[in-house]
């Protein structure tokens, strides 16, 4: 079943007077439960489709459709609210909240939705993230590899239609790279998830199902 799609997505920025294709006629299509690497040299556009899917921004033309919403429809906090519901974040730099506890982190979408959680299936991702012995621990007490597993946890505690993750090992040596791409396919493999990964490391795209490749703001 498709889960999200774009047609002729197209994103244009001004700079010094001129326009710059971040995207250009952006097709793709992903199904439900697909684990998918997006791909690209620095510069290629490959953030700038994540955002566009993510409904972090606006295109210039075209759509972006997300469980049969398309998301230029939206006013603002229609989005907010839709984005929280559907889509997950994980982000290069884990953006955890340092004021509160990685239980607290990983139920804070739900609590911004006034949602009770579902105790076994936040249960079953505790398990499978390896977090039960740190719910109680701060933050800044973490590894960065520790941080990214709460930022999965948070990201897919609310059941969402996708995930993405921008970079989510970045920075990361590469054992916990592996790790944390190894729980990423895990997560979508046993909680349904469909994950789209930005990354130019090749290693890890081709842990991927499909990979999509990014040039210039097109896609090869």
């Amino acid at each position: 079943m498709e889960v999200l799609k774009t047609e002729n997505l197209t994103r244009l920025y001004c700079s010094g007077g001129n326009r710059i294709k971040a995207l250009y006629q952006v097709n793709i299509n992903i199904q439900d439960g697909e684990f998918i690497a997006i791909v690209g040299s620095s510069g290629s556009g490959k953030t700038t489709l994540l955002n566009m899917l993510g409904g972090l921004d606006y295109p210039t033309e075209g759509s972006v459709t997300v469980r049969k919403q398309k998301l230029e429809k939206l006013k603002s906090d229609e989005l907010t609210i839709f984005r929280r519901r559907n889509i997950g974040f994980v982000f290069q730099n884990y953006n955890l909240m340092p004021v509160l506890n990685v239980y607290e982190n990983i139920v804070l979408p739900l609590k911004l939705d006034g949602l009770s959680e579902d105790s076994v299936y936040l249960r079953e991702i505790i398990q499978v993230l390896k977090l039960e012995d740190m719910l109680e621990r701060m933050p800044e007490t973490l590894s960065g590899g520790q941080q990214q597993r709460v930022a999965i946890a948070r990201a897919i505690v609310s059941k969402p239609a996708i995930i993405l993750a921008d970079e989510p090992t970045g920075n990361l040596d590469s054992r916990n790279s592996m790790e944390v791409i190894g729980l990423l396919k895990t997560s979508a493999r046993k909680f349904h998830q469909t994950i789209l990964v930005v990354t130019h490391n090749e290693a890890i795209a081709q842990m991927a199902e499909r990979v999509i490749r990014i040039e210039d703001g097109e896609v090869m």
